[in-house]
């Protein structure tokens, strides 16, 4: 089950910093990432976002988390995390289908780094297309895929 979840209480901002730290910690290993941003962020960085979270449930636990930043014509994934143990699962194609279902943007984009493989075979499977590639400043290559509806 999908549902949005409000990442301005304390406890739902706890548990989706809970998830990103161990997803990202694979995504960082798999990247060779030595400083990855979204390890960095902080409890009080998800309450006072404007992003909307929405979170797959295994009976009452999150499974895997989507954020997303949305306006009338371009939809942006930010974030898109599973607990490693239920990777390989499909949530994370059903979250994605879920915002594609939901939000009737004609635009929606989503980045990830370009060793990612797993990531960028899912969204190359709904219809994603390379847009750029380039370096960050903490040295991972990125890549942004978008997707016109």
């Amino acid at each position: 089950m999908i549902s949005k979840i409000n990442n301005k209480e304390n406890k739902i901002a706890e548990e989706i910093r809970a998830i990103f730290q161990v997803s990202y910690t694979v995504e960082a290993e798999m990247l060779k990432a030595v400083d990855f941003p979204p390890l960095q962020k902080t409890v009080s960085q998800f309450l006072k976002s404007d992003s909307e979270f929405y979170a797959y449930y295994l009976i009452e636990n999150i499974a895997g988390v989507i954020e997303i930043e949305n306006n009338e014509d371009l939809t942006h994934i930010q974030s898109l995390v599973v607990y490693p143990k239920y990777f390989r699962n499909g949530i994370g194609r059903k979250l994605v289908q879920f915002i594609l279902d939901t939000y009737k943007s004609k635009i929606f984009t989503i980045e990830t780094g370009i060793d990612n493989h797993p990531a960028i075979k899912l969204y190359k499977s709904f219809g994603f297309q390379e847009q750029k590639q380039w370096d960050t400043n903490h040295g991972v290559r990125k890549v942004r895929f978008g997707k016109r509806i």
